[in-house]
């Protein structure tokens, strides 16, 4: 796809160093980054020290010597995947000094890229891919019925969840299982649906008091209870918007590359809370 402009300016504004107009919208539009909590890193690697035994604490006579004890560490590393997304857009575009233009150009690699983020989040991809929820293993799951008829599968989940030491925050599935969901109704002959719209969130659903977030990458029959302090989205340092005059030189255009590297850390896998449909 190329984009182009009828207004044409006197300075560029899609040098290299443009980066945050790729990392802002990516974060807007995926679902990882809302769902989930930020960490920045400008290492190729990033390590995340998961607590496997706590130190031994117990009563103590007036005096008495305290028995020193260890806490034991495991060590979980990430190294971030590069999502790159690329775009053509025509010279005067390119020159337009317009901050809308560089808005527009932005925003289309960062959708690509969004994209790819979130299909790598709630899918087993492989290759260079991170792992995501669909890899991780001692995630806690929870079977549900062919159709749903009430809210215990996600009881089931917030339980299993706390019992990990998690706290789901949002619910994460596809829009057709939702709507699924929407369309229970309170009581038997009842035109009141059991799902109440939180007023303060634009109308959202929410199951449990907790927000439902739509995404079409998650597998059909699937809902996701993401614990938000449990799922790391480790972003690295140097998200890059480079511009290349040459690539395009016969039809006078640019090409514009996004690049964003981009890993998920969860540590305690059993706080996230995968809710499968028996019809999957």
């Amino acid at each position: 796809m190329s984009m182009f402009t009828t207004a044409s300016g006197t300075s560029a504004v899609l040098p290299p160093e443009y980066g945050e107009l790729v990392t802002k919208p990516v974060e807007a539009l995926s679902v990882a980054y809302l769902t989930g909590t930020k960490v920045i890193t400008g290492a190729n690697k990033y390590i995340v020290p998961i607590l496997t035994s706590d130190v031994t604490v117990g009563a103590v006579a007036e005096g008495a010597e305290i028995t020193p004890s260890d806490a034991d560490f495991d060590e979980l590393e990430i190294v971030p995947a590069k999502f790159a997304g690329l775009t053509i857009v025509s010279r005067e575009l390119a020159d337009d000094s317009s901050p809308s233009a560089a808005d527009q150009v932005g925003r289309s690699i960062a959708r690509q890229i969004a994209n790819a983020v979130d299909n790598a989040l709630f899918n087993s991809l492989g290759g260079v891919n991170p792992d995501g929820l669909a890899d991780l293993t001692g995630i806690s799951t929870v079977s549900a019925p062919v159709t749903y008829a009430n809210l215990d599968p996600f009881e089931e989940a917030v339980s299993k969840s706390e019992a990990a030491g998690g706290r789901i925050t949002h619910w994460v599935t596809g829009a057709a299982t939702a709507l699924e969901i929407a369309k229970l109704k309170d009581a038997s002959g009842s035109n009141r649906g059991l799902l109440n719209p939180d007023l303060s969130l634009e109308g959202r659903r929410t199951i449990l008091g907790r927000p439902v977030v739509i995404s079409p990458y998650v597998p059909a029959d699937v809902v996701y209870g993401v614990s938000k302090d449990d799922l790391l989205v480790v972003t690295r340092e140097g998200t890059r918007l480079d511009v290349d005059h040459s690539a395009y030189f016969s039809s006078d255009r640019v090409g514009v590359r996004g690049t964003m590297r981009v890993g998920f850390a969860m540590p305690v896998a059993a706080a996230h809370v995968r809710i499968t449909n028996a019809a999957a």
